[in-house]
């Protein structure tokens, strides 16, 4: 079978040719039942007729369209068998074997019908396939697809795509499959498994010079790339180089269609993302970025603004010359017409557009960093975090809520990594004091939860790499463990434990900080929550008492009494055991006059 299916289709097209020819010879030899083998006869006549159409059309099409004609072709076969072995039957034989083959009118009647739906099969196939008059998609049914008209219809649209010779087909066709696989996940499996992606694939890499077609092309992709099998096959059909090919290269418009399609896909499969990291998708979204925030005629160049801050750096981003890449420099060229034209041409677009532009391009930078050293890195290496940076700085709504993600991706891959924190995101850099700037200013002005819980993440990921004297971060996460939302303030108690506990050189001088702050009565409040709030406080607790258990703000607030309280959420959390003895006991040094008489952990009352 697998043979079968790697044989070319001029082969697969020879075997049922000879089939009608055999049938056709051994109808000449029969002696009974001749009316009805006539007919039989007649049929299979006009099948080797319609199949040597189909054979001239397949030697002279360079692009055939094979799904439906391989499926076509099975059914006719068994057909075929099944008249033949028909036929035979009525063939000059001893009386004894007639006596035993017994023929009917009937087996002649379900055999011409087959013959006659194989024959309506072909009519349509041939009429998919002749593009010689233009009539446009044909949207009639071939009896094989009776009870499913929407194979047929895919059949019709994906033929189009790959063989038709208007583009006006070849965009109705593929705004007809966007339809389609919008509709349901079966429609998506089937357009993937009757061979729509390449199709697809080929109108948007070579339909640049219409942005219809490209945006088409792109629309259907990203409806079929909602799960990791469908976003694979798109990869399989060598989709990523296109994809990054014509993200560098179209107009604003396309762009946006195809940075969403970039998102999908590497949201869904991680080999996906991969591929996109090999291809250096991170180059022409951070380049799209970088050209609406910083060649902004209005942008005000202000002795403290991030764009100083570019200049110091020496922000020069000028991508290699190559068709997959465009270049804000000005001496660089594009396929495009050169970065004159392509500027005016980004310039004369309405602001909505460009504004969706960019929100895409940085959900597409959200989607390729998540859990990515490698894209993290690639996003540093082109100096994005200053145009991230810049981008929550000014923007607002879901484009700046997409940046604050990419951010907090990095600074999530940097905790992990070494070598990325160290070289990317040392507190001194000029990019990273830019994001660490946004990052506060988030925390501490915005009222949306979402927002400040990814800002305060992002601090908390970075943890490693502040100073002792970098104290200004840490006070606005201590006012954040009295943020009404419960979330936001478990979210700060996460980051500071990140400052507090031993894996952090300094933890000791960021203990003491912590309570410098104020962050101890807060702290006592978030432990008689509940769940998530109430392990993270109680863990930040016994890292300050470890820390800087001679405090007086832990004695005053009684941290004693509430660690030696804390059996049940011990008993729920066996592996805080430990950490919690350690704290008590550290706390007892200090404060051993004043609890000397104070119960074992086991018999005192529960919190």
């Amino acid at each position: 079978m697998m043979f079968q299916e790697e044989r070319r289709i001029e082969e697969e097209l020879t075997y049922p040719l000879l089939l009608c020819e055999r049938v056709c010879k051994v109808v000449e030899e029969s002696e009974s039942f001749k009316f009805e083998c006539s007919e039989v006869g007649k049929q299979t006549d006009r099948l080797s007729q319609m199949l040597r159409t189909a054979i001239r059309l397949s030697a002279s099409s360079p692009s055939l369209y094979e799904p439906p004609i391989r499926r076509i072709l099975t059914e006719m076969i068994k057909t075929l068998d099944r008249a033949l072995i028909l036929v035979r039957k009525c063939k000059k034989r001893s009386i004894l074997r007639r006596v035993v083959t017994i023929t009917s009118v009937t087996d002649f009647r379900k055999v011409l019908s087959l013959l006659e739906s194989s024959i309506g099969d072909m009519r349509w196939l041939l009429s998919i396939y002749d593009y010689s008059e233009h009539v446009g998609i044909v949207l009639s049914l071939p009896p094989i697809a009776s009870n499913d008209p929407i194979l047929a219809w895919m059949w019709s649209f994906i033929a189009t795509i790959q063989m038709g010779q208007l583009l006006t087909d070849k965009i109705e066709a593929a705004n007809e499959l966007a339809s389609l696989a919008h509709d349901n996940n079966r429609n998506k499996k089937i357009i993937c498994e009757e061979g729509g992606v390449a199709p697809l694939l080929k109108l948007l890499k070579e339909g640049n010079h219409s942005q219809d077609a490209q945006i088409a092309a792109s629309t259907a992709l990203f409806n079929l790339a909602n799960c990791e099998e469908r976003v694979r096959s798109i990869v399989n059909e060598n989709g990523v180089p296109i994809i990054v090919k014509v993200l560098g290269d179209s107009a604003m418009r396309v762009q946006i269609r195809v940075s969403s399609l970039v998102a999908r896909m590497a949201e869904h499969d991680s080999v996906a993302q991969e591929e996109f990291a090999r291809e250096n998708v991170i180059r022409p979204l951070v380049t799209i970025l970088s050209f609406e925030t910083f060649m902004d005629n209005d942008l005000k160049i202000g002795k403290h603004s991030i764009h100083a801050i570019v200049q110091m750096s020496n922000y020069n981003y000028n991508p290699p010359r190559s068709s997959s890449s465009l270049s804000v420099s000005s001496s660089e060229g594009s396929s495009r017409g050169g970065s004159y034209s392509y500027r005016r041409e980004r310039e004369n677009e309405k602001p909505e557009v460009k504004l969706m532009l960019m929100t895409r391009c940085a959900e597409a930078l959200w989607m390729l960093v998540r859990g990515s050293v490698v894209n993290s890195r690639k996003i540093t290496e082109t100096k994005g975090l200053l145009c991230l940076a810049k981008l929550i700085e000014k923007e607002e709504g879901e484009l700046q809520c997409n940046c604050l993600m990419v951010i907090m991706e990095i600074t999530a891959a940097a905790e992990s990594n070494p070598d990325l924190r160290r070289a990317a995101l040392k507190t001194n850099s000029p990019a990273a004091k830019a994001v660490v700037e946004q990052l506060l200013r988030v925390v501490k002005e915005l009222t949306s939860g979402s927002m400040q819980i990814a800002a305060i993440k992002s601090i908390g990921f970075l943890a490693r790499t502040f100073p002792a004297r970098e104290t200004r971060v840490i006070g606005p996460l201590v006012v954040q463990l009295s943020n009404r939302n419960q979330e936001v303030a478990t979210e700060a108690a996460v980051s500071l434990v990140k400052f507090a506990c031993p894996e952090n050189f300094l933890h000791m001088e960021h203990s003491k900080a912590i309570i410098e702050f104020g962050g101890v009565p807060p702290l006592m409040r978030l432990l008689r929550g509940s769940g998530r709030t109430k392990i993270h406080s109680l863990i930040l607790i016994c890292h300050l008492a470890l820390h800087a258990g001679n405090s007086e703000a832990l004695e005053q607030a009684r941290a004693l009494t509430a660690l030696e309280g804390a059996d049940r959420l011990i008993a729920q959390q066996p592996e805080l055991k430990d950490l919690v003895l350690k704290a008590i006991n550290h706390l007892k040094m200090y404060h051993a006059g004043i609890h000397s008489q104070r119960p074992s952990l086991s018999y005192v009352p529960q919190i």
